[in-house]
């Protein structure tokens, strides 16, 4: 979104700003495009959790698979009509990191989080078109099933499964003090790259990145911690966040938490795999999960919100 040319920033105003829009074509290209495919009953998968959990690696490894369809860069900024953003020529840019300077690299076909477009709309909108939507994704894509990276998908688990009763969601959960320093960071990366740029922060606000940067908004009202510039609010957070999800999702058959730490761990990768009812390749590329070993930190912390964090992130473990 760094290089995006004048035209192209300009275009993703006007198209993401503007729910009559997205609207307009996704209703045209159901007339156009829209074949009734049966995948109700198919096992789709939902990923989600805070943001730097493990989500995208998560993702990239799935859709590594060839199994399933998501949506992609190349859909941008057309998201309610992956049809149509194929009709708009795209030049193919070679793999890069992308801008959260974490050693992801993606390029115009890697999936990515954009379906937020679609959510970001009335209940009765979602209920109604969210079977129809992921008809049109798959048969853009001429696959089966639909594969899901959402940070907020935790929102909506229930109306999701309401309407697909098979899907499988996959909760990632990182150690709270490595996760909320790098929250942290990337909040403070973010600030800097957003003050130099707004159209990165008007971009991020159109697929409702809200984690990090100047438009942060926080999962749960801060009850003791409210410096955005200090390691305490993001460990309160994570507490928070993780303590809804234990409760909420621990007794869902369904839901499975995969924990970020275990992810170089092949063993742990395989049960991931047999969950999922993926086929097993030959060999398994831990290569996505490279990242995900800890790392020293020396930072000061609340002992209080660190102790409860860490004892409910030992309750993950428990569970998995």
């Amino acid at each position: 979104m760094q290089k995006y040319s004048g035209i192209q920033k300009f275009l993703h105003d006007f198209v993401l700003s503007k729910k009559f829009i997205n609207k307009s074509l996704f209703e045209l290209e159901k007339i156009i495009y829209f074949q009734n495919k049966d995948v109700k009953n198919l096992s789709h998968i939902f990923i989600t959790g805070l943001p730097r959990s493990g989500t995208t690696s998560l993702l990239n490894f799935i859709y590594s698979s060839n199994q399933y369809a998501s949506l992609t860069y190349k859909n941008m900024p057309f998201i309610l009509s992956p049809h149509f953003s194929k009709l708009f020529s795209k030049r193919n840019i070679p793999k890069k990191e992308r801008l959260h300077a974490d050693g992801i690299t993606f390029d115009i076909n890697s999936p990515e989080a954009l379906d937020e477009i679609f959510f970001n709309n009335d209940e009765e909108f979602i209920k109604n078109e969210l079977i129809n939507y992921i008809q049109l994704i798959l048969l853009s894509e001429n696959k089966d099933k639909y594969l899901s990276k959402n940070n907020l998908n935790y929102k909506r688990i229930d109306l999701i499964q309401s309407k697909l009763p098979n899907s499988i969601f996959l909760i990632s959960i990182r150690e709270p003090l490595q996760h909320a320093n790098s929250l942290l960071n990337q909040h403070l990366y973010f600030s800097q790259l957003q003050k130099k740029d707004d159209f990165i922060r008007r971009y991020m606000n159109y697929l409702r990145h809200n984690e990090f940067g100047l438009n942060h908004k926080s999962w749960n009202k801060p009850i003791h911690f409210n410096d955005l510039n200090n390691i305490n609010y993001w460990l309160e957070q994570w507490n928070l966040f993780y303590e809804f999800i234990y409760e909420k999702f621990q007794s869902y058959k369904n839901c499975y938490f995969v924990i970020y730490e275990e992810l170089v761990n092949q063993n742990y990768v395989e049960k991931i795999l047999k969950k999922t009812n993926l086929e097993k390749d030959k060999k398994i590329d831990l290569q996505f999960f490279r990242n995900s070993n800890k790392k020293e930190l020396n930072i000061e912390y609340d002992k209080n919100i660190f102790d409860k964090s860490q004892l409910l992130y030992q309750n993950f473990f428990k569970s998995n």
